[in-house]
Protein backbone atom coordinates (compact mmCIF):
# COMPACT_ATOMS: atom_id res chain seq x y z
CA UNK A 1 0.00 0.00 0.00
CA UNK A 2 0.89 3.22 -1.02
CA UNK A 3 1.34 5.91 1.61
CA UNK A 4 -1.15 8.64 1.83
CA UNK A 5 -2.40 12.19 3.50
CA UNK A 6 -5.89 11.80 5.04
CA UNK A 7 -8.54 14.13 6.03
CA UNK A 8 -12.40 14.49 7.06
CA UNK A 9 -14.56 17.02 5.96
CA UNK A 10 -16.96 18.53 7.87
CA UNK A 11 -19.39 20.02 4.51
CA UNK A 12 -19.10 20.30 1.39
CA UNK A 13 -17.76 23.37 0.74
CA UNK A 14 -14.27 22.25 2.93
CA UNK A 15 -14.62 18.90 1.20
CA UNK A 16 -14.33 20.83 -1.67
CA UNK A 17 -11.61 23.46 -0.42
CA UNK A 18 -9.30 20.51 0.26
CA UNK A 19 -9.49 18.73 -2.56
CA UNK A 20 -6.01 18.80 -4.78
CA UNK A 21 -5.05 17.02 -7.70
CA UNK A 22 -4.52 13.38 -7.37
CA UNK A 23 -6.78 12.91 -4.50
CA UNK A 24 -9.89 11.29 -4.18
CA UNK A 25 -13.04 11.38 -2.01
CA UNK A 26 -13.65 8.68 0.45
CA UNK A 27 -17.34 7.50 1.15
CA UNK A 28 -17.95 4.08 2.68
CA UNK A 29 -14.83 2.81 0.67
CA UNK A 30 -16.54 -0.42 -0.96
CA UNK A 31 -14.64 0.09 -4.54
CA UNK A 32 -11.98 3.10 -3.84
CA UNK A 33 -10.05 0.96 -1.04
CA UNK A 34 -10.42 -2.40 -3.45
CA UNK A 35 -8.81 -0.49 -6.32
CA UNK A 36 -5.91 1.22 -4.24
CA UNK A 37 -5.14 -2.66 -3.15
CA UNK A 38 -5.37 -3.64 -6.53
CA UNK A 39 -2.90 -0.74 -7.71
CA UNK A 40 -5.08 1.13 -9.61
CA UNK A 41 -6.02 3.69 -7.83
CA UNK A 42 -2.75 5.22 -6.04
CA UNK A 43 -4.35 8.64 -4.84
CA UNK A 44 -1.61 10.98 -2.94
CA UNK A 45 -4.30 11.91 -0.16
CA UNK A 46 -8.43 10.96 0.64
CA UNK A 47 -10.39 13.51 1.90
CA UNK A 48 -13.32 11.66 4.15
CA UNK A 49 -16.42 12.93 2.62
CA UNK A 50 -18.73 10.80 4.83
CA UNK A 51 -19.86 13.72 7.42
CA UNK A 52 -19.59 16.16 4.57
CA UNK A 53 -22.89 15.63 3.23
CA UNK A 54 -26.42 14.64 4.10
CA UNK A 55 -26.99 11.45 5.48
CA UNK A 56 -30.95 11.72 5.45
CA UNK A 57 -33.79 11.24 2.91
CA UNK A 58 -36.09 14.18 3.24
CA UNK A 59 -39.65 14.51 1.35
CA UNK A 60 -39.68 17.34 -1.61
CA UNK A 61 -42.21 18.87 -3.06
CA UNK A 62 -44.72 17.25 -5.04
CA UNK A 63 -43.96 13.68 -3.45
CA UNK A 64 -40.62 13.54 -4.69
CA UNK A 65 -37.47 12.91 -2.42
CA UNK A 66 -34.11 14.57 -1.47
CA UNK A 67 -31.35 11.77 -0.96
CA UNK A 68 -28.09 13.13 0.69
CA UNK A 69 -25.19 11.88 -1.05
CA UNK A 70 -23.91 9.62 2.83
CA UNK A 71 -27.11 7.56 2.64
CA UNK A 72 -26.06 4.70 3.21
CA UNK A 73 -27.06 1.82 0.31
CA UNK A 74 -29.41 -0.20 3.04
CA UNK A 75 -31.13 2.75 4.20
CA UNK A 76 -31.90 3.91 0.92
CA UNK A 77 -33.18 0.38 0.23
CA UNK A 78 -35.26 0.32 3.44
CA UNK A 79 -36.82 3.41 2.92
CA UNK A 80 -40.71 3.37 3.55
CA UNK A 81 -41.46 5.86 0.98
CA UNK A 82 -38.73 4.32 -1.62
CA UNK A 83 -40.36 1.38 -0.95
CA UNK A 84 -43.41 2.46 -1.98
CA UNK A 85 -43.05 5.45 -4.53
CA UNK A 86 -39.91 4.03 -6.08
CA UNK A 87 -40.06 0.23 -5.95
CA UNK A 88 -37.63 -0.32 -9.15
CA UNK A 89 -35.08 1.48 -6.95
CA UNK A 90 -35.80 -0.44 -3.98
CA UNK A 91 -35.17 -3.60 -5.84
CA UNK A 92 -31.92 -1.97 -7.68
CA UNK A 93 -30.29 -1.27 -4.32
CA UNK A 94 -31.19 -4.74 -3.31
CA UNK A 95 -29.54 -6.41 -6.35
CA UNK A 96 -26.06 -4.65 -5.70
CA UNK A 97 -23.41 -6.42 -3.70
CA UNK A 98 -23.78 -8.06 -0.41
CA UNK A 99 -26.11 -7.46 2.71
CA UNK A 100 -22.53 -5.99 4.46
CA UNK A 101 -21.02 -4.16 1.07
CA UNK A 102 -24.71 -1.90 1.22
CA UNK A 103 -24.34 -1.55 5.05
CA UNK A 104 -20.95 0.33 4.17
CA UNK A 105 -21.54 1.74 0.54
CA UNK A 106 -23.14 5.08 -0.05
CA UNK A 107 -25.43 6.96 -2.83
CA UNK A 108 -23.04 9.27 -4.03
CA UNK A 109 -20.16 6.56 -4.15
CA UNK A 110 -22.35 4.11 -5.43
CA UNK A 111 -22.57 6.31 -8.54
CA UNK A 112 -19.41 6.65 -9.23
CA UNK A 113 -18.02 3.67 -8.51
CA UNK A 114 -15.68 2.27 -11.32
CA UNK A 115 -15.72 -0.41 -14.22
CA UNK A 116 -15.09 -4.28 -13.12
CA UNK A 117 -13.78 -4.71 -16.55
CA UNK A 118 -10.95 -7.60 -15.21
CA UNK A 119 -8.23 -5.57 -17.97
CA UNK A 120 -8.54 -2.09 -15.83
CA UNK A 121 -8.86 -4.19 -12.87
CA UNK A 122 -5.48 -5.82 -14.10
CA UNK A 123 -2.44 -3.46 -13.69
CA UNK A 124 -0.14 -5.68 -15.62
CA UNK A 125 -2.78 -4.96 -19.15
CA UNK A 126 -2.79 -2.43 -21.50
CA UNK A 127 -5.98 -0.14 -20.40
CA UNK A 128 -6.95 3.37 -22.32
CA UNK A 129 -8.89 4.05 -18.72
CA UNK A 130 -6.29 3.42 -16.53
CA UNK A 131 -3.61 4.61 -18.40
CA UNK A 132 -4.62 6.47 -21.69
CA UNK A 133 -2.88 5.91 -24.51
CA UNK A 134 -1.87 2.23 -23.63
CA UNK A 135 -4.55 0.71 -25.46
CA UNK A 136 -7.17 -1.81 -24.87
CA UNK A 137 -6.47 -5.48 -23.87
CA UNK A 138 -10.08 -5.74 -23.98
CA UNK A 139 -10.18 -5.61 -28.05
CA UNK A 140 -7.24 -8.09 -28.57
CA UNK A 141 -7.82 -11.36 -30.08
CA UNK A 142 -8.70 -14.02 -27.55
CA UNK A 143 -9.78 -11.41 -24.35
CA UNK A 144 -12.82 -12.34 -21.79
CA UNK A 145 -15.13 -10.31 -23.35
CA UNK A 146 -18.70 -11.90 -22.02
CA UNK A 147 -19.22 -9.11 -19.59
CA UNK A 148 -18.34 -6.44 -21.37
CA UNK A 149 -20.19 -3.54 -24.11
CA UNK A 150 -22.39 -4.19 -26.87
CA UNK A 151 -23.99 -0.53 -26.95
CA UNK A 152 -21.87 3.02 -27.44
CA UNK A 153 -18.42 1.17 -27.36
CA UNK A 154 -15.53 2.71 -29.18
CA UNK A 155 -12.04 1.87 -30.26
CA UNK A 156 -10.32 3.29 -26.94
CA UNK A 157 -12.76 1.09 -24.41
CA UNK A 158 -15.25 -1.65 -24.15
CA UNK A 159 -16.27 -1.12 -20.45
CA UNK A 160 -19.71 -1.27 -18.29
CA UNK A 161 -20.59 1.00 -15.61
CA UNK A 162 -21.60 -1.40 -12.55
CA UNK A 163 -24.66 0.30 -10.47
CA UNK A 164 -27.67 -1.33 -10.42
CA UNK A 165 -28.69 2.13 -8.47
CA UNK A 166 -27.81 4.58 -11.62
CA UNK A 167 -30.12 2.48 -14.08
CA UNK A 168 -32.89 2.77 -11.86
CA UNK A 169 -31.96 6.56 -11.63
CA UNK A 170 -31.69 7.14 -14.88
CA UNK A 171 -35.26 5.42 -15.69
CA UNK A 172 -36.52 7.91 -13.24
CA UNK A 173 -35.29 11.20 -14.35
CA UNK A 174 -33.32 11.83 -11.12
CA UNK A 175 -31.53 15.06 -10.89
CA UNK A 176 -27.96 15.06 -9.34
CA UNK A 177 -26.71 18.10 -6.93
CA UNK A 178 -23.10 18.49 -6.82
CA UNK A 179 -20.34 21.64 -5.60
CA UNK A 180 -17.14 22.43 -6.90
CA UNK A 181 -14.98 22.40 -8.31
CA UNK A 182 -12.80 25.13 -6.23
CA UNK A 183 -13.55 26.91 -2.80
CA UNK A 184 -17.25 28.93 -3.22
CA UNK A 185 -18.05 27.27 -6.25
CA UNK A 186 -22.20 27.56 -6.35
CA UNK A 187 -24.14 24.25 -6.51
CA UNK A 188 -25.55 22.66 -9.60
CA UNK A 189 -27.69 20.45 -10.69
CA UNK A 190 -26.83 17.41 -13.25
CA UNK A 191 -29.64 15.34 -14.87
CA UNK A 192 -29.89 11.64 -15.37
CA UNK A 193 -29.40 10.20 -17.85
CA UNK A 194 -26.01 12.83 -17.99
CA UNK A 195 -24.20 11.75 -15.29
CA UNK A 196 -22.11 9.33 -17.01
CA UNK A 197 -19.96 9.31 -20.36
CA UNK A 198 -19.57 7.16 -23.09
CA UNK A 199 -15.93 6.53 -23.90
CA UNK A 200 -15.48 7.64 -27.14
CA UNK A 201 -11.85 8.42 -27.06
CA UNK A 202 -11.43 9.54 -23.00
CA UNK A 203 -12.57 6.50 -20.93
CA UNK A 204 -10.16 7.38 -18.06
CA UNK A 205 -13.16 10.17 -17.85
CA UNK A 206 -16.43 7.96 -16.50
CA UNK A 207 -18.48 11.21 -15.49
CA UNK A 208 -18.64 14.61 -16.75
CA UNK A 209 -17.75 15.78 -13.15
CA UNK A 210 -14.84 17.89 -13.32
CA UNK A 211 -11.65 17.00 -10.77
CA UNK A 212 -12.89 17.83 -7.34
CA UNK A 213 -16.13 17.81 -7.79
CA UNK A 214 -18.26 16.58 -5.39
CA UNK A 215 -21.79 14.86 -5.47
CA UNK A 216 -24.22 15.90 -2.20
CA UNK A 217 -27.40 15.02 -3.15
CA UNK A 218 -29.94 13.33 -5.53
CA UNK A 219 -33.58 14.38 -6.20
CA UNK A 220 -35.89 11.86 -7.19
CA UNK A 221 -39.19 13.83 -8.90
CA UNK A 222 -42.37 12.89 -8.33
CA UNK A 223 -43.56 8.89 -9.34
CA UNK A 224 -44.04 8.61 -12.62
CA UNK A 225 -47.45 6.65 -13.57
CA UNK A 226 -48.26 3.35 -14.02
CA UNK A 227 -46.12 0.67 -12.67
CA UNK A 228 -42.51 0.02 -12.42
CA UNK A 229 -39.73 -2.70 -11.37
CA UNK A 230 -35.80 -3.81 -12.06
CA UNK A 231 -34.92 -6.72 -12.53
CA UNK A 232 -30.81 -8.25 -13.16
CA UNK A 233 -29.90 -10.89 -14.95
CA UNK A 234 -26.57 -12.50 -13.93
CA UNK A 235 -24.51 -14.95 -13.05
CA UNK A 236 -24.77 -16.61 -9.74
CA UNK A 237 -27.91 -15.40 -7.14
CA UNK A 238 -26.29 -13.04 -5.16
CA UNK A 239 -22.96 -10.27 -5.13
CA UNK A 240 -22.82 -10.08 -8.81
CA UNK A 241 -23.10 -7.65 -11.25
CA UNK A 242 -25.42 -7.85 -14.07
CA UNK A 243 -25.04 -9.38 -17.32
CA UNK A 244 -27.98 -6.94 -18.00
CA UNK A 245 -30.39 -5.74 -16.38
CA UNK A 246 -33.49 -3.21 -16.99
CA UNK A 247 -35.28 -0.39 -14.80
CA UNK A 248 -38.71 -0.18 -16.72
CA UNK A 249 -41.48 2.12 -15.88
CA UNK A 250 -45.21 1.46 -17.90
CA UNK A 251 -48.52 2.96 -17.88
CA UNK A 252 -51.07 1.44 -19.83
CA UNK A 253 -54.68 3.51 -20.72
CA UNK A 254 -57.32 2.13 -22.41
CA UNK A 255 -55.32 -0.94 -23.90
CA UNK A 256 -52.10 0.99 -25.30
CA UNK A 257 -48.90 2.68 -24.18
CA UNK A 258 -49.42 5.88 -22.46
CA UNK A 259 -46.09 6.20 -20.98
CA UNK A 260 -42.53 4.24 -20.55
CA UNK A 261 -39.37 4.66 -19.26
CA UNK A 262 -36.82 2.08 -20.04
CA UNK A 263 -33.01 2.31 -18.88
CA UNK A 264 -30.79 -0.98 -19.46
CA UNK A 265 -27.07 -1.69 -17.10
CA UNK A 266 -24.35 -4.08 -17.98
CA UNK A 267 -24.47 -3.09 -21.56
CA UNK A 268 -22.44 0.24 -22.13
CA UNK A 269 -20.13 2.36 -20.44
CA UNK A 270 -22.98 4.38 -19.16
CA UNK A 271 -26.45 3.56 -18.31
CA UNK A 272 -28.24 2.82 -21.26
CA UNK A 273 -32.08 4.61 -21.53
CA UNK A 274 -33.95 3.27 -24.52
CA UNK A 275 -35.01 5.60 -26.12
CA UNK A 276 -36.17 4.33 -29.33
CA UNK A 277 -37.54 1.65 -27.53
CA UNK A 278 -39.68 4.28 -25.66
CA UNK A 279 -40.47 6.20 -28.70
CA UNK A 280 -41.72 2.42 -30.67
CA UNK A 281 -43.93 1.97 -27.45
CA UNK A 282 -45.83 5.23 -27.04
CA UNK A 283 -49.33 5.01 -28.37
CA UNK A 284 -49.22 1.37 -29.02
CA UNK A 285 -51.50 -1.41 -28.27
CA UNK A 286 -49.90 -3.08 -24.59
CA UNK A 287 -49.05 -6.41 -26.07
CA UNK A 288 -46.25 -8.80 -26.44
CA UNK A 289 -45.65 -8.55 -29.91
CA UNK A 290 -45.34 -4.55 -29.17
CA UNK A 291 -43.33 -5.00 -26.76
CA UNK A 292 -40.89 -7.27 -28.69
CA UNK A 293 -41.12 -5.54 -31.59
CA UNK A 294 -39.67 -1.70 -29.72
CA UNK A 295 -36.94 -4.34 -27.95
CA UNK A 296 -35.93 -5.38 -31.38
CA UNK A 297 -35.64 -1.65 -32.51
CA UNK A 298 -33.53 -0.45 -29.65
CA UNK A 299 -30.83 -3.40 -30.05
CA UNK A 300 -30.74 -2.76 -33.97
CA UNK A 301 -27.74 -0.17 -32.65
CA UNK A 302 -25.78 -3.35 -30.47
CA UNK A 303 -22.53 -3.84 -31.52
CA UNK A 304 -21.57 -7.29 -29.60
CA UNK A 305 -17.42 -7.82 -28.89
CA UNK A 306 -16.81 -12.00 -30.36
CA UNK A 307 -18.16 -13.78 -26.90
CA UNK A 308 -20.78 -11.48 -26.13
CA UNK A 309 -23.39 -11.72 -28.38
CA UNK A 310 -25.50 -13.38 -26.25
CA UNK A 311 -26.28 -10.11 -24.35
CA UNK A 312 -28.11 -8.49 -27.55
CA UNK A 313 -30.38 -11.35 -27.66
CA UNK A 314 -30.98 -11.24 -23.63
CA UNK A 315 -31.45 -7.66 -23.55
CA UNK A 316 -33.68 -7.85 -26.60
CA UNK A 317 -35.96 -11.15 -24.41
CA UNK A 318 -35.45 -9.28 -20.79
CA UNK A 319 -36.80 -5.83 -22.25
CA UNK A 320 -39.92 -7.92 -23.71
CA UNK A 321 -40.46 -9.63 -20.36
CA UNK A 322 -40.37 -7.05 -18.10
CA UNK A 323 -42.66 -4.87 -19.85
CA UNK A 324 -44.74 -7.88 -20.56
CA UNK A 325 -44.81 -8.69 -16.62
CA UNK A 326 -45.49 -4.85 -15.77
CA UNK A 327 -49.15 -4.98 -18.36
CA UNK A 328 -50.08 -7.86 -16.36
Amino acid sequence: MRSFAYARATDASEAVAAYRPNAAYLGGGTNLVDLMRLGVATPDSLIDVTGATSGQIDDHPGGGLLIGAAVRNSDLAADRRVRERYPMLARAVLAGASGQVRNMATVGGNLLQRTRCPYFQDVSTACNKRSPGSGCQAQQPGAETENLAILGHSAACVATHPSDMAVALTALGATLHASGPGPGSPEHAIAMPGLHRLPDASPERDTVLAPGELITAVELPPPPPGRSTYRKVRGRASFAFALVSVAATLEIADGAVASCRLALGGVAHAPWRCQLAEQALEGQPATAGTYASAAARELRAARPLPGNEYKVTLARNLIAAVLEELSS
